[in-house]
């Protein structure tokens, strides 16, 4: 049975939620309308505003914890939050509706909250005695409380169920605990005001600052200075940090202020480790070096904002374009335009697998700049500055993601690792997987496919493999030279099986497409009904025809065992990754010293995919 008060009343309604704000818009709307001029009262006003505010304190607080390219070497946790936690902490924001109906219903209970001046100094002293003296030690004997065998089982086990503590989870707690918070918070705002000294400025500035402390100890990055502490001693007892409030997440004994250690002091209760623990984190200690990293790149300006550090539970789901996107679409392209000038590629996601660390980078290059004549040096030059950069740090295995090791662009990689000899990070392009996860969709009883983009790293791989199968394969190509040195690489039995044609029209009688060239609407009207388009080519065709089916591009999934993971990669489904992503793990796991650059080793495209089974990946 459900414990009383520890339900969400809305928890059913979804984003639909958000209607709860409606009556407050109504009232305020209506108020400008229909009341005389003097009469006119804004608290509705007021509180939206709040509340806004409220939502956007948060989101910046968990936007810098997301940044891993500036917070790596402040990290409390190397691990970040996993789409377990971010489904938990979904509807951490149900506080702050809660808190909008309460501050209406005092505004109801005592009228002259609403006629508040602007500002007045004294009440913000007032307001800081009753929060030290009523609020501080309330929250302390509270939460203690919370911590006994009844309660923390039915209210505060939800809070600490989220194992890396996120600016989120500081929002993400039962009915039972808002309603006692909302206690708390209201105390020094309601006393000031009833002794005659308060004000809009005090409502504002004592409900953002709490929020904004509440942020700061949930944090799983450590931004007080430890200096500050050595200097001033006395401030270790009057702030708190996000690693003394990390440490209550993982000893429950200890640590349980609100924002002052010196409650935690007085009741006994404080973590020996703290401020040592603290001065460690607050130092930049050394982080731990990933053993693969994926170099990534972006597609377009909308799905640069698909990233942890913009909308974490944005990014946990697979990219699609969304209207709430467009507001922002400015702001990005400013940053895009930024970002022509950075110098380095940057990390944007970090997971576990097998107790390897992996990272994601990112060039912060966009995907029609690939196709720039002009912009090529640029772009190769920083992906050897990231190649280069990971070989300092010790990094095993860099794989690159599609763009980033086009051939007309650097061959497949082989650029890098020509003009660095003696690299000691295997560089990795993962085609030789792709080929492999798309060879695998194609069943055994098919006898003919078509094959796009027939001439480049991986159609030549898929034409080679196939004809070995006795499987009729129609290149297009217009280039009769380079069909031929591909055909002259087959087995002299097979060769008859590789057929070149220059026209979409030679397959209007073959269901099996392979496409590694984009195909346009023209161009896809020659396929059968009933076709399968089986898929490289990036980005992928878009879907005009309802008659014939559009596989996606060649991914795998990862181990249910992978850490730490809470982002997708792109389009993809959570917990898969592009086959050439998971080409470099497998390149990691199987300790292979060989880079992988280049043309394809046709021969090995089995051997990598048993590698790739052996270790847990599996085919979507």
């Amino acid at each position: 049975m459900v414990a009383a008060l520890s339900r969400w009343p809305w928890e059913n309604l979804g984003n639909f939620k958000y209607l709860l704000y409606g009556p407050l818009l109504t009232k305020f709307f209506l108020s400008r309308l229909w009341e005389e001029e003097t009469q006119k009262d804004n608290w509705c006003f007021h509180i939206l505003i709040i509340c806004c505010l409220r939502g956007f304190i948060y989101q910046l607080w968990s936007s810098y914890n997301g940044m891993l390219f500036r917070t790596q070497h402040r990290r409390i946790h190397q691990s970040d939050c996993d789409f377990k936690q971010i489904d938990r902490e979904w509807n951490w924001d149900n506080f702050i509706i809660l808190h909008a109906f309460l501050a209406s219903l005092a505004c109801y209970c005592f009228p002259f909250l609403s006629n508040l001046p602007v500002w007045n100094t004294k009440g913000f002293i007032y307001a800081l005695i009753l929060h030290i003296c009523i609020s501080e030690p309330l929250y302390y004997v509270i939460h203690r409380c919370f911590h006994t065998d009844s309660l923390f089982t039915n209210y505060h086990s939800f809070h600490h169920g989220s194992p890396i503590p996120h600016p989120f989870t500081a929002g993400n707690s039962t009915l039972l605990e808002h309603l006692i918070l909302s206690v708390i918070i209201g105390v020094p705002i309601l006393g000031a005001s009833m002794t005659g000294y308060g004000s809009k400025g005090l409502i504002y500035g004592y409900i953002l600052m709490f929020d904004f402390f509440r942020c700061l100890g949930h944090s799983s990055v450590e931004v007080v200075p430890h200096v500050i502490y050595e200097t001033f001693p006395f401030l270790k007892y009057l702030l708190y940090t996000p690693t003394y409030h990390n440490l209550h997440h993982s000893e429950m004994t200890t640590n349980f202020c609100l924002f002052m250690p010196l409650f935690d002091a007085l009741g006994k209760t404080l973590n020996p480790k703290s401020w040592e623990l603290h001065k460690k984190n607050s130092s930049g200690n050394k982080t731990r070096v990933p053993d693969f990293i994926f170099l990534a790149h972006v597609v377009d300006v909308m799905q640069s904002m698909h990233v942890p550090f913009v909308y974490r539970s944005f990014s946990s789901m697979p990219y699609t374009t969304r209207l709430f996107l467009f507001p922002c679409w400015p702001f990005a392209f400013v940053v895009m335009i930024l970002m022509w000038a950075s110098p380095k590629a940057f990390m944007v996601s970090s997971y576990s697998l097998k107790g390897r660390l992996q990272h994601t980078w990112t060039v912060p290059r966009y995907g029609f700049q690939y196709f720039l004549p002009f912009g090529l040096d640029s772009i190769n030059k920083r992906i050897e500055e990231a190649i280069l950069k990971a070989d300092r740090l010790g990094v095993k295995v860099i794989s690159l993601a599609a763009l980033n090791k086009n051939e007309a662009l650097n061959g497949g990689g082989t650029l890098f690792v020509e003009k660095n000899p003696n690299l000691k990070v295997r560089v990795v392009h993962g085609n030789t997987l792709t080929a492999a996860v798309i060879l695998n969709e194609i069943k055994e009883d098919i006898k003919e496919v078509f094959l796009n983009g027939a001439t480049s790293k991986l159609g030549r791989a898929i034409a080679l493999y196939l004809c070995r199968r006795r499987v009729r394969v129609m290149m297009l190509t217009l280039s009769t030279d380079r069909f031929q040195n591909i055909q002259k690489e087959a087995e002299p039995e097979f060769q008859s099986f590789l057929v070149q044609v220059t026209k979409h029209q030679a397959a209007q009688n073959c269901k099996t497409w392979i496409v590694g060239k984009w195909l346009t609407p023209r161009e896809q009207s020659w396929a059968p009904r009933g076709t399968h388009f089986h898929q490289f080519v990036v980005p992928n065709v878009i879907p005009f025809r309802r008659d014939c089916s559009y596989g996606d591009l060649a991914a795998m999934r990862l181990p249910s065992d992978v850490e730490g993971l809470g982002s997708c990669e792109y389009t993809m489904e959570r917990g898969v990754v592009h086959a050439c992503h998971a080409g470099g793990l497998v390149h990691l796991l199987e300790g292979w010293t060989h880079h992988e650059v280049g043309a394809i080793d046709v021969e090995r495209i089995d051997v990598v995919w048993k590698a790739a089974l052996k270790h847990g990946l599996s085919p979507v």
